[in-house]
């Protein structure tokens, strides 16, 4: 579309939003989060046609507009904070339970595929783990120290990085919601494959045993938080694909506004799962019955906030 028709086109609705930034007394959080989701889009296909253009510049100034007041006009109770991490977001996920199921289905084909590939061909983990990451991998454990990667950065430099990247895994696995649910089936199969031939890699030095109990004093909690993120990427797709008695577009901006909270839940998640890495995996060697507790512990926060927590809310 050249860039004329696209003003042509949009411009009433724009000018709508700016009206509505400057009635501050009507300010709906609700509202000005499917605003921003809308001027979201817009800016994305602005960006992608019109880099650089005064029509990019105007939509990404009024898209941190909007941003800055849902902030400002998002007044909650003091009580909000407590009932959004105990009633929305379970709540949420009651609903969404055929997604998490899909999702952890996805993911578990894709690490079973891993693991077939590097049974069937021995330098499919080097392409998909790299020659750097297998040859100090080795090395450990020719020294006796196979996972000696987790002692090697300071604890909080790790701890900032790997949080960062669990963001941004699962933000990708959100994100490709908006390329249809076959985005997110690409993301999880991508990071299925690399833990089946991470799993199957260690196996064939006879390390599993060591591996899964180390590894997953922070991989119970990483590796859900992949399943969730995929399970809310499949929302937004399944919000497109399948609006129901909604208009397509107004189907599309529901499911990003509930997959987008059910990412938010994430986020302590996210926090726990790289403090355990940075701070704890670290110590290779602690008691097999602690890193056992520290694992099903995880294992069954996850199981019971996500699942059976939603269920019973469901029910009530």
């Amino acid at each position: 579309m050249r860039e004329v028709a696209f003003l042509r086109k949009n411009a009433d609705k724009w000018k709508k939003f700016e009206q509505l930034l400057k009635n501050k007394s009507n300010d709906d959080p609700d509202q000005l989060a499917d605003l921003y989701i809308e001027l979201s889009a817009d800016l994305a296909y602005a960006q992608a046609n019109y880099p650089g253009s005064k029509t990019e510049q105007y939509l990404n100034q009024l898209s941190v507009a909007v941003h800055d007041e849902i902030y400002r006009s998002k007044k909650e109770e003091t009580g909000r904070i407590i009932t959004f991490w105990t009633q929305e977001i379970p709540r949420l996920f009651a609903t969404k339970q055929k997604e998490l199921l899909y999702s952890f289905i996805v993911f578990s084909l894709a690490i079973g595929i891993g693991i077939l590939s590097s049974i069937n061909d021995p330098s499919f983990v080097r392409f998909i783990m790299g020659d750097a990451y297998v040859n100090m991998t080795i090395s450990n454990i020719n020294e006796g120290d196979p996972l000696a990667v987790y002692k090697k950065a300071e604890e909080m430099d790790m701890f900032f990085a790997i949080t960062v990247n669990n963001v941004r895994v699962s933000f990708y696995a959100f994100v490709s919601g908006l390329l249809t649910s076959i985005g997110v089936g690409v993301v999880l199969l991508n990071n299925g494959v690399m833990v089946g031939a991470f799993l199957h890699f260690f196996a064939e030095y006879g390390l599993i045993g060591e591996a899964l109990r180390v590894i997953f004093i922070h991989g119970s909690l990483e590796l859900s938080a992949i399943v969730i993120a995929g399970a809310a990427g499949f929302v937004v797709g399944n919000g497109f694909l399948f609006p129901g008695t909604y208009s397509r577009k107004d189907s599309f901006i529901k499911a990003g506004r509930e997959g987008l909270k059910m990412i938010v839940g994430l986020v302590p998640i996210f926090i726990a799962a790289g403090f355990l890495e940075s701070f704890v995996t670290r110590y290779t060697n602690m008691p097999i019955w602690l890193s056992l507790f520290i694992i099903f512990s995880s294992l069954a926060f996850i199981l019971y906030y996500f699942v059976l927590l939603p269920m019973t809310l469901k029910e009530k």
